[in-house]
């Protein structure tokens, strides 16, 4: 299959291109598109056909849920069975935004969108291209990340087509996603509300409309996972990914130091490792070093950006695990972050990422 790549200036996309790939949509194709967190892979969510295509193209596992995409809050009662006063505050506060809302579905969802599950995540985006799409396409879009099944999720076309390229009809080329990491999920059919996935929108923001909500560690019910995100292991590059805790937070100096031998006895058993740091770790070690790059042969450092913008440090982050990829480490190193703010998704998507693999107080 060739995919066909269109691309748009996002912030006056040209109708007519979006119009052929809304075309494809309505017609049960596939087609990735750019959203304000990362690329979408969407098709027509009322169509199981159409839905099953997304799996098979991802080699997704089939009781992993997905998000459906609207256009307008108008397109929610459809599929929604009901939507609770505290659904309509949210989508007062965050629509269009990184937030999805799960809520029981209708019968008008495509069971394959969240197979043995009686609710759906739905959520608005907040970029013109994706908005746009899904309205001349004229059906509610189902779309989770536009990557192969447990890879680092894409922020750019080319992540994508490095991906799908050859297993999809086409690519909508908006530019970088702004935001990065995908979003929030809450679930509003319980008391309180629960965070299933962490994302765009922090916990502190849905807290201020709320008040106190749940972050879920499980993440299943009955087996069946609830939310994407929650079961598998997922935003993977190709090497193995150690999240390292080092120290109190803010001590750039111990976290160097703890980062650097960590990386020096991967080295010595012959790995070729990658160090993803914050700016000031990265500069202390440096300085401890006495070099402007603290890597030998076999270590290499990236910046992941100042620990006073993690919103900054998720944009970057998935085009930072890909980095590596090309750069062909073997062992990743991830400095921790704090779990507040934008910290809270990021380190999701790190430990994610690890499997679980973890280094703590020298273990």
């Amino acid at each position: 299959m060739n995919t066909a790549l269109f691309k748009v200036d996002p912030e006056s996309p040209d109708e007519r291109v979006l119009a052929r790939a809304a075309a494809i949509l309505a017609e049960g194709g596939l087609v990735a598109f750019p959203t304000e967190t990362v690329y979408g892979l969407g098709a027509d969510a009322t169509s199981d056909r159409a839905v099953a295509r997304i799996f098979e193209a991802k080699g997704r596992p089939q009781d992993n849920p997905l998000i459906v995409h609207v256009s307008t809050r108008d397109a929610v009662p459809r599929l929604a069975r009901e939507i609770s006063p505290i659904a309509e505050s949210l989508m007062d506060r965050f629509w269009p935004g990184p937030l999805t809302l799960v809520v029981r579905k209708s019968t008008v969802v495509a069971g394959r969108v969240s197979p043995g599950l009686d609710t759906v995540g739905i959520r608005m985006p907040a970029h013109r291209v994706a908005l746009r799409l899904i309205g001349l396409a004229g059906v509610p879009v189902a779309a989770p990340s536009a990557n192969a099944s447990g890879r680092p999720s894409p922020t750019t076309a080319a992540h994508v087509m490095q991906d799908l390229g050859g297993r999809i009809e086409a690519v909508v080329d908006g530019g970088p996603c702004g935001v990065g990491v995908e979003s929030t999920v809450l679930d509003v059919t319980v008391t309180p509300p629960i965070i299933l996935r962490p994302g765009g929108v922090t916990k502190e923001e849905i807290e201020d409309v709320l008040g106190a909500v749940v972050v879920d560690r499980g993440g299943a019910v009955d087996g069946r996972p609830r939310s994407p995100g929650m079961k598998y292991r997922h935003y993977a590059p190709r090497a193995r990914v150690y999240v390292v805790y080092s120290g109190p937070q803010g001590d750039a100096v111990t976290a160097g130091m703890r980062l650097s031998e960590r990386a020096a006895q991967f080295a010595r058993d012959g790995s070729r490792v990658g160090i993803l740091a914050s700016a000031e770790t990265l500069q202390s070690a440096a300085g401890s070093a006495g070099d402007d790059e603290p890597s030998g042969d076999r270590v290499i450092w990236l910046d992941a950006g100042s620990e006073s913008d993690l919103p900054a440090i998720a944009a970057h982050l998935f085009d930072n695990l890909r980095r590596f990829d090309d750069l062909g480490v073997d062992v990743i190193l991830a400095q921790a972050f704090p779990e507040t703010g934008m910290g809270l998704a990021i380190m999701n998507r790190l430990l994610r990422a690890s499997g679980g693999r973890v280094i703590s107080d020298g273990d």
